[in-house]
């Protein structure tokens, strides 16, 4: 803030605020929804594989480190610990028998609605601070850029199929 200023004003907004907003915001967002996960296998990232691969059922455990952003070696000790607690379960890929496709338990769908539950409540924490139009409009937002920014260089997402709306 600039001297004089007071709290109630709003603060400038200035090329690389953006990046600044968004750290602050993930970090608390992190932070939050680690601590309401705890006791999840692989925490929020095992959170992230377990509804992706309910919601969005990716083909294979490719597609699914592709659509989530999380390489190989990482995403394969998320599904160690995801089947490990009997969540989860790689199975031969029918378009693919070298592949595998990474399924939910019927213990991992109870876990999955049980922790959808503690992160909509923190969710709601989180955006407290908004009114519910505006929470409402910076999750679309969000949403949009989101899937604008997760677009490869060729202009086509090969995750679009498992994108939800």
């Amino acid at each position: 803030m600039t001297k004089g200023s007071t709290t109630a004003e709003r603060p400038a907004v200035r090329p690389g605020s953006l990046g600044w907003d968004l750290g602050v915001v993930a970090g608390s967002y992190h932070a939050r929804m680690e601590a309401a996960l705890d006791g999840t296998a692989g925490g929020l990232r095992g959170f992230l594989v377990l509804s992706t691969v309910v919601h969005c059922d990716p083909p294979n455990q490719q597609a699914l480190g592709a659509h989530l952003g999380i390489d190989r070696t990482v995403l394969t000790y998320l599904i160690d610990a995801l089947a490990e607690a009997g969540e989860a379960e790689r199975i031969p890929d029918p378009g693919d028998r070298r592949a595998r496709k990474v399924v939910a338990t019927d213990a991992g769908r109870a876990r999955l609605a049980s922790c959808e539950e503690r992160i909509a409540a923190e969710e709601a924490a989180l955006l407290s601070g908004l009114g519910s139009a505006d929470a409402d409009q910076l999750r679309s937002l969000l949403h949009r850029l989101a899937a604008q920014a997760h677009q490869p260089a060729s202009g086509s997402n090969p995750c679009v199929s498992m994108d939800v709306p």
